[in-house]
């Protein structure tokens, strides 16, 4: 039995510092910043927001012109034969004619039956819906770094009440030896408690082995290395005066799920009318300035070289009356899909309510818990305290004061428990309601 509790003690001494090699504090501020510079899904989801942007530039709008220019030379040599009108016979041997010629064209659309104007329409929806999109990412990414955060914390605070539970079974076993030592008791609470040692440091290991666990996860997210020390603050601040009715309103309101799908259907009705630009007719404007120049030495030739410049331009309408019915299927598409993004957004809106009513339900409920663990904690405690003085005198076994620690630890544990899952809750219903972003930490 002692070579066990021996053995366990020296794991805690090689394992033990650690855990508590952490030189500073991360404290959620940092730890949030953090998160905004370094996250992965992040920085995916604001590059992607810069493709958007790109897409709704003035560049991809269709409203600018295009210039093209082309240029071409040629050399033909040939052998001529020619008879004037006084009969007379001309030959020309190797006659070479070259050719040159340089344009520069401009094409612009002045009317496409609004088809460029909603397409662009739509590219400054999908901008702005990206933009949501980013601030959804922020949100659960902040949720997930302190749900890992805040576990972080609690197995802090879980490992120093193992320390102090594993500091009293010390004591207790030292107590147990001397009365042994003096004829007061048996070898059996000497040996009860080296077995209690032994299970309080195990499991204070397993609590220091899931807090580095965690860390580890914390580094993941902050995308630091994974090997980073540190220490979590176990402090929990709640945001005060929070009412039902007010996170429903704000939910309707700034929830992002609802603010996405609204961009949905906004560019579900440009689709439509796109769709419908297609009655319309297309007028074009094209415009060029060219460049030919002609050398010709054949003796049969009239003009030996000519060059010649000019501008050309051209005003075109285009009308499709009839497309074979692509036009009026494209429309009733559109129309469907719009009537699905209508849908849609009946679904998210009624789940949105159900999320933020079983997010209240969840954070009230989980206040409440918080308070009886407070109170019971406060119970365990003033029993243990009774219980030890009275161990102390001898009035009661040691198995009572063992029953008296584990009661007063098992309440620490769950009255930490408690706090962090309120403080989740209320964080998860910050979230649905769109104020997640507006709160302090």
């Amino acid at each position: 039995m002692k070579s066990i509790f021996y053995t366990v003690s020296l794991t805690l001494l090689l394992f033990g510092p650690l855990a508590y090699a952490q030189d500073q504090m991360l404290t959620k501020e940092e730890a949030i910043d953090l998160v905004l510079e370094n996250n992965l899904d992040i920085q995916v989801a604001r590059n992607t927001k810069l493709i958007d942007d790109n897409n709704a530039d003035i560049l991809n709008s269709g409203y600018l012109p295009s210039v093209t220019g082309n240029a071409s030379g040629s050399i033909d040599k040939q052998n001529s034969e020619g008879v004037l009108a006084n009969g007379d016979t001309r030959t020309a041997e190797g006659a070479e004619t070259r050719r040159y010629n340089a344009a520069v064209n401009v094409n612009y659309t002045l009317f496409d039956g609004l088809g460029r104007y909603y397409n662009y329409k739509s590219f400054k929806e999908r901008s702005q819906q990206s933009e949501l999109e980013v601030r959804q990412t922020i949100e659960n990414t902040i949720l997930q770094l302190f749900t890992v955060y805040y576990e972080a914390a609690r197995l802090t605070e879980n490992t120093a009440t193992l320390e102090q539970a594993l500091e009293i079974s010390k004591d207790r076993l030292k107590r147990a030896q001397y009365q042994f030592e003096f004829g007061q008791n048996t070898g059996l609470d000497v040996l009860n408690a080296e077995v209690d040692i032994n299970t309080d440091s195990i499991n204070l290991l397993n609590s220091r082995q899931q807090l580095r666990n965690t860390m580890r996860d914390l580094n993941l997210i902050l995308n630091r290395e994974l090997s980073s020390q540190f220490s979590a603050d176990t402090t929990v601040n709640f945001v005060p005066e929070l009412q039902m009715e007010s996170m429903f309103n704000e939910a309707q309101l700034n929830n992002v799920r609802l603010q996405i799908v609204e961009k949905d259907l906004n560019m579900g009705l440009n689709d439509i009318r796109v769709a419908k630009s297609g009655y319309l007719p297309t007028i074009g404007l094209t415009g060029t300035y060219g460049w030919n120049e002609s050398n010709n030495n054949s003796p049969l030739a009239f003009v030996l070289q000519n060059t010649s410049t000019g501008v050309t331009g051209t005003v075109n309408l285009t009308w499709n009356l009839f497309d074979g019915g692509s036009t009026i299927t494209g429309i009733k598409n559109a129309k469907i899909a719009y009537k699905n993004q209508e849908i849609a957004k009946k679904q998210i809106k009624l789940e949105v309510e159900r999320d933020i009513r079983n997010a209240w339900d969840s954070y009230t409920n989980a206040l409440y818990v918080l308070e009886v663990q407070e109170k019971n904690l406060q119970t365990n405690q003033n029993n243990f305290n009774r219980t030890d003085e009275r161990y102390k005198l001898g009035q009661v076994t040691s198995i009572e004061f063992r029953q008296a620690q584990l009661n007063l630890l098992n309440a620490e544990l769950a009255k930490s428990q408690a706090k962090y899952n309120a403080k989740l809750a209320e964080l998860q219903m910050l979230q649905i309601s769109g104020q997640l972003l507006n709160v302090d930490f």
